[in-house]
């Protein structure tokens, strides 16, 4: 049995490290993420919590704890249908997993459904299994609770040498408690703050933003290099490419760089914590984006993406899915400082897709292509960041944010999701999102042919002409040439396809009106054309990709 506490509030400011802990897991395990056809399940388990954490005088916190321990969850027959496709139970732990399982295994129940066992090993979110654990971020106090990032709630007592917290969740019960002891260093409180005040040093970030300042001036050198490949002197992109090849970009979309070689204008938006939003441009037409401006914009403060424009002139512009944003929905924007990176010698940012992060805009009356007409599509993502949830896509997708059948959806995904289709080795794969299902060829078998994709910077590429042919092919974004990993039939059952025309960044086609993203994911550039687009052409575009630089 856990004991619980008596909650008195206090000054929590300092760190503390944890001398004891008893959490007790029990009631229903909301299940909205994972996108089961259940709503919730029953759950059982027992959590222990060690490591530091600490409290600065600033309102921020670091969080250094480990949560431990193990769950047991009862899957009824229900769930076995996700996204609107029967699952087994097999697949359904797969996708379940990054609910924030270290390791979870299903087996089949005597009387139908599925007995799962899962490990925890989560560094970060204090006590709370979570898909995106955070070992940083900000808190606010209110009588005796402290809230953490704006969604974590604890009750809790400090005194002047012990702090006691209590979890306070929806998503299943949690009795019991954690104890800390004030740390010796913070002792005196004084020292401590002043210690935690040397995060505010973390405002030397600004300083940094002295540094950015002379990267401002390495920019112009650096995007000078982008548009020496395009050749002659003028800048040359993806989209120019598409365009020669008869096949014009309707969707463009890009954190990092302009995707057309005369498109100087807004890549993306960001806020800051007080509101206040700003357009990050491309430095030069055709160049890569300012992140100087977004530096000095967000200096001091905690930013995040609303908005990727399209670059095609199409207004296809992308919207986080909230409520307070243009689309609505249950979604979050993306942090805006997630990754940085060099592309071309330019400091960069990419969207850095989190579980509770995605994008979408109805394209349907602005050029997408609709129904059975054929269209390509192509976007740089990242190997080392990405998870088994439903589902990392970029593409065409259900105007209505709901399951509307096979061949409602022709999107790319990047996951190691199995639940579906999938590919050789343990992914994660480059796989197409065409609605009741992953595939890495026309069925929801595995495709030997299909790699597991291990470079940093991956170029994943889908074609779909509408109505007898797809095709899947993928590189490294840093070099070399494309390989085809599939080229064939429609599933059968998805010929004709049935395209809405919405475009969808983040999340699967019935997210995230009413529900909320579980996949991780990368994403720097991409977009979508009309037509089907010949090998030759989407191989002169990895080669404009190569060329850009991706880490250099």
């Amino acid at each position: 049995m856990c004991s619980s506490i008596a909650p008195c509030g206090g000054n929590l400011v300092g760190s503390w490290s944890v001398t004891s802990s008893c959490l007790k897991v029990s009631g229903q395990l909301d299940l909205s993420l994972a996108g089961t056809a259940c709503k919730s399940a029953p759950v059982s388990g027992n959590l222990t919590v060690t490591g530091t954490w600490t409290a600065n005088s600033n309102g921020t916190v670091s969080d250094n704890t480990t949560t431990s321990g193990s769950e047991q969850i009862t899957l009824a027959q229900s769930c076995l249908t996700i996204s609107s496709t029967p699952v087994t139970c097999e697949g359904a732990a797969n996708v379940l997993l990054s609910l924030g399982y270290a390791s979870l295994t299903c087996a089949p129940a005597a009387g139908g459904g599925c007995d799962c066992s899962g490990t925890v090993q989560q560094v970060g979110g204090l006590g709370l299994v979570s898909p995106s654990p955070s070992t940083s971020g900000s808190f606010a106090t209110a009588g005796n609770v402290v809230t953490i990032d704006g969604d974590a709630k604890y009750s809790y007592c400090a005194s002047a040498s012990e702090l006691k917290v209590a979890p306070q969740t929806t998503n299943a019960t949690i009795t019991g408690s954690v104890v800390f002891q004030r740390n010796d260093s913070g002792a005196g409180g004084g020292a401590g703050s002043a210690g935690a005040g040397g995060t505010v040093g973390t405002g030397g970030t600004v300083g940094s933003g002295g540094v950015i300042g002379s990267g401002g001036t390495g920019g112009v050198t650096g995007t000078g290099g982008v548009i020496g490949t395009g050749g002659g002197g003028s800048a040359v992109g993806p989209c120019d490419i598409y365009k020669t090849g008869g096949t014009p970009c309707v969707a463009a979309h890009s954190t990092v760089r302009a995707v057309f070689g005369a498109y100087g204008g807004n890549l993306y938006q960001v806020r800051n914590a007080a509101g206040t939003t700003k357009d990050i441009k491309a430095l030069t037409p055709g160049g890569s984006a300012d992140a100087a401006a977004q530096d000095t914009f967000c200096a001091g403060t905690n930013c995040v993406i609303t908005i990727i424009y399209d670059q095609s002139g199409k207004g296809n512009d992308l919207y986080y899915q909230g409520a307070d944003s243009k689309v609505g929905g249950k979604d979050k924007p993306a942090s805006a400082t997630g990754e940085s990176l060099k592309l071309g010698g330019k400091k960069v940012y990419s969207l850095y897709i989190n579980p509770g992060n995605s994008y979408w805009v109805d394209g349907s009356k602005t050029g997408m292509p609709l129904g059975a007409e054929p269209e390509g599509m192509y976007m740089v993502t990242n190997s080392k960041h990405f998870n088994s949830g439903c589902c990392f896509d970029y593409g065409n997708s259900e105007a209505d944010r709901k399951a509307d059948g096979a061949g409602a959806m022709d999107a790319l995904n990047f996951s190691n999701t199995t639940a579906w289709g999938s590919g050789a080795g343990s992914g994660p794969w480059i796989m197409a999102d065409l609605e009741y299902g992953l595939f890495a060829q026309n069925n929801t078998n595995k495709n030997p042919n299909n790699p597991s994709q291990t470079s940093t910077y991956v170029t994943a590429v889908l074609k779909n002409n509408g109505k007898t042919e797809f095709a899947i092919r993928g590189g490294d974004a840093n070099a070399g040439k494309l390989s085809t990993y599939y080229k064939g039939a429609l599933p059968g059952g998805w010929s004709p396809m049935k395209k809405q025309g919405a475009i969808v960044l983040g999340s699967g086609g019935d997210c995230c009106a009413t529900n909320t993203n579980l996949s991780d994911g990368t994403f720097y550039e991409g977009c979508i054309v009309s037509g089907y687009p010949s090998d030759a052409t989407e191989d002169a575009v990895q080669s404009n990709i190569v060329a850009a630089g991706y880490g250099k």
